[in-house]
């Protein structure tokens, strides 16, 4: 059964009620809600896309405040990820077939190790040197995902705010994001998360706040948590979605 939305993901043409003004998703030619093909973000093309991959560099779209960089991230129990991670000192670089029939698209592939403890994936920063980014202006986020045949399945999006980010100054436990799991299919298509939709993970994070705040946020993290699993994860069309007036 095909499930092309996430778990707190919402269809697109349901965002499209929600929301306003000149900023709507879609305007009155809304794809289908599984629709892999070429969309239009309307009002809001310029200024919410925040990272398409067609520069095929290693830094996000420069608009709206916007301009830090995109990179591959693990752990250190003996993981491994392409490309090269940015602490190991990587730059990221993108690969070509993008979602929507566009160039390029963000990918990382790799094993991660066995143990309590392993991740890997793909993230970017929204400003540069790394900082809060306010996107209250938005109702969430949006992007299309993929992965490779022989991969893990699940990913989760994670949001790292003021709250759970160790540069927000505020954690005593950090890293545990809002976020959501997401199961990818092999064929690209689109997840949307509203803000107050996305949750921590149960049992752990210090402080644990009700929502995440919109108005800090320090990027956004695509993981692989499987432990031993082999993972191949495309990211392409990263954008907010819900424009406010």
């Amino acid at each position: 059964m095909r499930r092309p939305y996430a778990r707190w993901a919402l269809p697109l043409n349901t965002l499209l009620a929600m929301s306003s003004g000149g900023c709507e998703l879609g305007g009155s030619q809304a794809p289908e809600a599984n629709a892999v093909g070429a969309f239009d973000l309307g009002g809001c093309t310029l200024e919410a896309v925040v990272e398409d991959s067609e520069d095929n560099d290693h830094r996000i779209l420069e608009r709206s405040g916007r301009g830090g960089y995109v990179y591959a991230f693990l752990d250190e129990a003996g993981s491994t990820v392409e490309p090269v991670a940015g602490r190991l000192g990587g730059t990221f670089s993108q690969a070509e077939g993008g979602a929507n029939g566009s160039m390029y698209a963000a990918r990382v592939h790799g094993t991660l190790a066995n143990g309590s403890i392993t991740f890997a994936g793909y993230g970017l920063n929204f400003v540069d040197p790394k900082g809060p980014y306010d996107a209250s202006a938005y109702d969430g986020v949006a992007f299309f995902a993929r992965r490779g045949p022989d991969s893990a399945s699940t990913i989760r999006l994670k949001v790292p705010d003021a709250s759970t980010d160790p540069d927000g100054g505020i954690c005593t436990e950090c890293f545990n994001d809002f976020g959501a799991d997401v199961e990818l299919e092999e064929e690209w298509q689109q997840y949307v998360f509203p803000f107050d939709r996305l949750g921590q993970l149960a049992g752990w994070g210090s402080p644990r706040p009700g929502s995440i705040d919109a108005s800090a946020i320090y990027g956004l993290q695509f993981q692989v948590n499987s432990p031993g699993a082999s993972f191949d994860i495309w990211v392409d069309d990263v954008s907010f979605y819900g424009c406010k007036q």
